[in-house]
This record gives structure tokens, C-alpha cells and sequence, in this order.
């Protein structure tokens, strides 16, 4: 596979118009352009790429041919000579026809947000199982498009939308990509099987599992990193991190669990992606708890909030126990802390403030405990005793003639495992 690392002198030589296009359909959906083409800027800043003009177009439908119309292409054609840019990034997804007329007409590099994000997603996977599903995922976006590759194959030196593959499989017949989409899965396939493996192991030892969700840059892994000390890359920008990280973390009254940061969620997922990430995001599906990490002091908080829930639900996770964690209130005035709620169970933090991770760790501990109940067992039974440690924390326990009565706060999962063999005690 070829190298994945950034080439400076390509990228700086990325110098990019954006263009978004405003239809009756994203309007019917209520997308918010303004919203959506900062994220543009944003994921374009994040591949490398100098933004020199936004453009944007209202239509009532997209045009088959030149998707934002022949007069305003033109006008994009005009823009781009003025500013010497190098490649034209498109909010929407484009059809390979699309791309092959507007990059005749323009005579630039031609990229669209699907392209875009599987680009980011190229530079920062670094695990085999990242690799391979990015390759699978840019392959799979590639195939139906490659006859509107045209002047990008000439165009392959480097920078946006030629990481990962490489020149040489984009310029293959379909049939050689066909068979490396079909080696790939096979691939993928042997790693989920692993995977699921130890997952199950990890069940079967009653361990308590929790996934960190949220929109990217909400802060996952800067809270699995303070929580647990995890050797993961913090940065302040999109998809800082993309392959899934597993840490133990112990509770305060000694419970030890798995916490799980998973890869960012971002408004119009590649499907391709989301199909190909399907195995790692389902850490979530897997999980006993959900933590959904929310950036508070994003203005675009409930948008983001909304778009977790969607692939939440795409991935049949979204009614798993859930706990929304507010992070970032540090950047928060008083009075839209007082703003930030939610329906359901949430915590307020700053993931670098201790006393607030302490107040997470509780939060999450009284998450997996049930009920407190009594147990009455013979002072000769020692080996119930021991199950009555084992399946929660025993808070008190008193002597009645020969029995030893254990109070205890239940821990959900091994008392579900473990708790058949012990009757709680009633009194009469």
C-alpha cells in the first residue's frame, strides 16, 4: 500500500474554492447551509487545503449535468482564474458525469465532501484494520465514479483526494478493482471475527463496558486520555483520531471496566465509510453504556447532537443506556451552562478538571449498580459468602443467631451472571 503521510510541497499547492448548493430537498430535510459549509472549511483545513472563497447556489434541484448550472459555473470558472486556485471542493456529493463536465469546464481538480472525508480519513488511519476499511471504503466510492476520473489521474502528484489507493489501482480496470474490493473484505472480514472474539471474552468475564460516542472534536479522546492515562493523539481538529482505543478504568469502589473511544461522527457520513467502519463502530452496539460526548460550546451543539442519534440509530444502537456528557463547560459562560439539557440522565464536566471526572466516574459507577438488597447467609457457607463480594459492594452486614446478613449495593452485570445461585432475604 502506498505510503499514507502527508506530501507538504502537494498540499501546499492545494489552494481550493469551496462551492455549496442549497436545494429544495436539504431545505425540506432543514439542513443549515451556513453550518454545513463551515464544516467544509473545516474538513478542507484539516486535509491541508488553503480555502480561498466560499461560493453558494440556490436551486430548486440540482442540475444533472453541471450540478450547480451552466451560468453559475461560469461564474466559478471567473473566480477561480482570479484567484490562481488549484482544485474546486463541493459540499455535496458528485455523480461521476458531474465530475468529468466540471472538470472540463473549469480545468481543476474536482473534489466533494464524500471524497474529502475519505481523504482525512486516509492520512489518519494507522492501524491495519484502518487501513484496510479506508482503502475498501475509497475503493468502493470510486467504482461506480471511475469514468469521471478524467484529468484527476493526470492530476495524482499529491495532495486532496489521492491518499490511500494510489495513482496505479485508480488507473486499473474496473474488474482488478472489483477483485481488490472483494481481497479487502476478506480482510476485514478475518479482523471483525477476531474482534468479536474478544469481545466476547471480554463478556464473558463480566466486565463492564462503555463506548465514548459524539460528534468529531467533541472531545472523546481527550476525556479517555484524562480518565485513563491512554497513550491516544489529542488535537483540536477533525478526525484527530479514527482508530477505535480500548483502556481499563477503574471506579471508585473498585470495579474495574473497558472504555472505548470510537470514531467521530460528522453531518453526512459517508455511507461507504460508515459501511466499511461498520465493525469498529459497532463497539458501540456492543457496549453496556453510552457515553455521548457533547462539545458545549459549539453553536452548533443540537444539530450535532441530532446527528449521533441518526447514526445511532443506523447502527441499531440507539436504544442502548445512555448518558450525555456536556464536556467543555470551561468555555461555556454561567448562563449557557444553565442552558445545556437534555431528556435523559446527563453530567456537566470539563475533561480536564479532576474533581469533574471524579463526579464522571461516580455518575458511571451508579450507572451500572441496581438495586441494594439483603441477603441472609449460614456463617458456615463460605462459599456464598464469596458470591455476595463478588456480585456488588457489600455496605454493611449484622449477625442474627447463626446467619450473617450482607447489605449490598448491586452491581447489575455480575449479579445477573452470578446472582442465581443467592435469594435475597425478606423479612417475614
Amino acid at each position: 500500500m502506498r505510503n499514507q503521510t502527508h506530501d507538504t510541497n502537494a498540499t501546499l499547492a492545494d489552494r481550493a474554492v469551496l462551492v455549496s448548493l442549497y436545494t429544495n430537498d436539504l431545505k425540506l430535510k432543514e439542513v443549515n447551509l451556513e453550518y454545513s459549509l463551515a464544516e467544509l472549511v473545516g474538513l478542507a483545513e484539516t486535509a491541508g487545503v488553503e480555502v480561498l472563497d466560499t461560493i453558494t447556489q440556490n436551486k430548486d434541484t440540482k442540475d444533472p449535468k453541471w450540478f450547480i448550472g451552466k451560468g453559475k459555473v461560469e461564474e466559478l470558472k471567473l473566480r477561480i482564474d482570479e484567484l490562481g486556485a488549484t482544485t474546486a471542493i463541493f459540499d455535496q456529493e458528485l455523480s461521476g458525469a458531474q465530475v468529468r463536465n466540471l472538470e472540463a469546464a473549469l480545468d481543476v481538480k474536482i473534489i466533494d465532501r464524500t471524497q474529502l472525508i475519505l481523504d482525512i480519513f486516509a492520512g489518519r488511519a494507522k492501524t491495519r484494520e484502518g487501513i484496510v476499511q479506508v482503502e475498501l471504503a475509497q475503493l468502493s466510492y470510486l467504482l461506480p465514479r471511475l469514468s469521471g476520473q478524467g484529468k484527476n489521474l493526470s492530476r495524482l502528484g499529491g495532495g486532496i483526494g489521492t491518499r490511500g489507493p494510489g495513482e496505479t489501482k485508480l488507473e486499473t480496470d474496473r474488474r482488478h478493482i472489483r477483485d481488490r474490493i472483494n481481497e479487502l473484505k476478506g480482510h476485514l472480514h478475518e479482523m471483525v471475527r477476531h474482534r468479536t472474539l474478544h469481545r466476547e471474552r471480554r463478556k464473558k468475564t463480566g466486565i463492564f463496558q462503555v463506548a465514548l460516542v459524539g460528534y468529531t472534536n467533541a472531545g472523546k479522546s481527550t476525556l479517555l486520555k484524562q480518565l485513563t492515562q491512554a497513550d491516544v493523539l489529542v488535537e483540536n481538529q477533525l478526525f484527530a483520531t479514527l482508530d477505535p482505543t480500548s483502556r481499563n478504568l477503574m471506579l471508585p469502589a473498585g470495579k474495574e471496566i473497558v472504555l472505548t473511544d470510537t470514531v467521530g461522527f460528522i453531518q453526512n457520513l459517508p455511507h461507504d465509510l460508515v459501511a466499511a467502519f461498520r465493525a469498529t463502530l459497532e463497539e458501540a452496539n456492543e457496549a453496556d453504556l453510552i457515553l455521548h460526548i457533547v462539545d458545549s460550546s459549539s453553536d452548533n451543539r443540537s444539530d450535532q447532537m441530532k446527528v449521533v442519534q441518526k447514526v445511532l440509530e443506523e447502527l441499531g444502537a440507539s436504544g442502548k443506556e445512555q448518558m450525555t456528557v456536556f464536556n467543555k463547560i470551561d468555555l461555556c459562560s454561567p448562563e449557557e451552562r444553565e442552558m445545556l439539557t437534555t431528556e435523559g440522565e446527563y453530567i456537566k464536566i470539563n475533561a480536564y478538571s479532576p474533581s469533574d471526572l471524579d463526579k464522571l466516574k461516580e455518575a458511571v459507577q451508579e450507572r451500572m449498580t441496581g438495586d441494594t438488597l439483603t441477603f441472609r447467609i449460614p456463617s458456615d457457607r463460605g462459599d456464598l459468602a464469596a458470591h455476595v463480594y463478588r456480585i456488588g459492594e457489600v455496605l454493611e452486614q449484622s449477625f442474627d443467631e447463626s446467619d450473617i446478613l450482607y447489605n449490598v449495593r448491586i452491581n447489575r452485570l455480575d449479579y445477573e451472571k452470578l446472582g442465581y445461585v443467592l435469594e435475597p432475604y425478606t423479612e417475614a
